[in-house]
């Protein structure tokens, strides 16, 4: 390095740090950072065709084995059996039998691993790309999407989270207004998104009119970013509750047969609002199915989790593609970690982080595609091993999201949207 290639990166460094002091979030790319030659780039999607992402997410460790990684004639395999489907010597557990069924417009990624084994941990890890801190929260991806694409429609929020999202990370060390917002059961809608009956508009507007008068002093005193932030929410509160895009949360108005082939559980109907969110201009949305935690009787659980699994599943991808809108909506399907191959003596399976399965549909995806492979029991990922970090970066990059854009946390600490991760490119056409 000669002297004036130091003095150039030190005059970089210095406007990097001066900015994240300034602002609490600086920008610069990381190929500039280190330009003098340490790292590779990852190129940013120039023909990204995802807009959308709906996350479909398995919360307590989905067993592989019993999914989409059986392995037919193991003893590994317990009571589950398997079907075939559309894509040649590729098979699935039978309690799948519709998603079987379309299992040319997935790409199945049988190669996955973690370094939690954890619940809570495994669960950040995955939504984040980085390992649970006391000291920081880190962004999920749809607060990614938004801090650098924004919102596809204005008066509506533009990240969702359906059912549990206790555990989920939400906007880290982003402002607020990246957040998501959080629905725990899909047939309620938006709750109190409307003005109540016994205030007319004008006490209401009155009430506004003093909160904003008594904050004033305080917005005055603190002009800082989070403090804007709260503000900001309140007014995209009040512009939503006039606003017809509130009808994107009324599932109520979907015929019954539509409603009925979603399934009639909390998942199935919160795959039908996401269609419908998606369909109105939300970025992101996230829909959780629980109890995949088959420590005991995993071969009654399994089941019973794969029916509503395959209703809501099979359904969203078909609605999607029948509107046109899944070559620009990402379907993701993730867990934190698989199960055990090995049965415990309480007909159950144990945490697995060591090889799992996740799906990707639409956005640009190249359907019909098995990437990776695990050995002749599931054990262990024998080829094209995927980590966490790398399934974000394949979901960054079919949105096009600047993967190699770092950005600093308030406590001058840079990141990018999946950390170290490659993407899987293989994974499209």
């Amino acid at each position: 390095m000669n002297l004036n290639q130091l003095s150039d990166l030190s005059r970089r460094q210095f406007a990097a740090r001066a900015a994240s002091t300034a602002l609490g979030v600086g920008l610069l790319p990381v190929d500039r950072l280190f330009a003098v030659g340490e790292g590779a780039s990852k190129a940013r999607n120039p023909n990204a065709k995802a807009k959308n992402v709906i996350y479909l997410y398995m919360s307590g460790g989905m067993s592989h084995l019993d999914t989409f990684d059986p392995k037919p004639g193991s003893e590994v395999m317990g009571a589950t059996t398997t079907l075939a489907t559309k894509v040649d010597d590729y098979h699935v557990g039978s309690g799948l039998r519709r998603t079987a069924e379309l299992m040319d417009r997935f790409a199945v990624i049988n190669s996955m691993y973690s370094t939690q084994g954890a619940h809570e941990q495994g669960n950040y890890y995955m939504h984040t790309s980085y390992t649970l801190r006391g000291t920081i929260r880190h962004p999920a991806m749809g607060a990614w999407l938004l801090k650098y694409q924004g919102k596809g429609n204005p008066m509506l929020p533009g990240n969702v989270v359906i059912g549990d999202g206790s555990r989920h990370p939400g906007a880290g060390f982003f402002e607020s207004k990246f957040s998501p917002l959080m629905i725990n059961n899909p047939e309620q809608g938006l709750q109190n998104s409307v003005r109540k009956e016994s205030v007319s508009e004008t006490a209401f507007n009155r009430r506004l009119d003093m909160a904003r008068h008594l904050d004033a002093p305080f917005h005055e005193a603190f002009p800082q970013k989070n403090v804007r932030a709260y503000r900001d929410l309140y007014d995209e509160a009040l512009s939503l509750m006039k606003s017809e895009d509130l009808k994107a949360f009324d599932i109520a108005s979907e015929p019954a047969a539509v409603r009925e082939r979603y399934g009639d559980d909390n998942f199935g109907q919160g795959c039908l609002l996401a269609r419908r969110l998606v369909q109105h201009g939300v970025r992101f949305v996230e829909v959780s199915l629980g109890r995949w935690d088959t420590h005991v009787n995993n071969f009654v659980e399994v089941p019973e989790r794969c029916d509503i699994l395959d209703r809501g599943l099979s359904a969203l991808v078909q609605d999607l593609e029948a509107n046109g809108m899944l070559e620009e909506t990402l379907i993701v399907l993730a867990s934190e970690f698989g199960r055990t191959p090995k049965i415990n003596g309480n007909e159950g399976r144990d945490h697995y982080p060591k090889a799992f399965t996740t799906l990707l549909a639409g956005g640009g995806v190249k359907g019909g595609t098995v990437y990776g492979k695990t050995d002749e029991n599931g054990a262990d990922v024998v080829e094209n091993k995927v980590s966490i970090p790398d399934l974000n970066a394949t979901i960054g990059y079919a949105l096009g999201l600047p993967l190699d854009q770092v950005l600093y946390s308030p406590g001058k600490r840079p990141f990018t949207v999946a950390d170290k991760g490659q993407p899987v490119t293989a994974l499209f056409g």
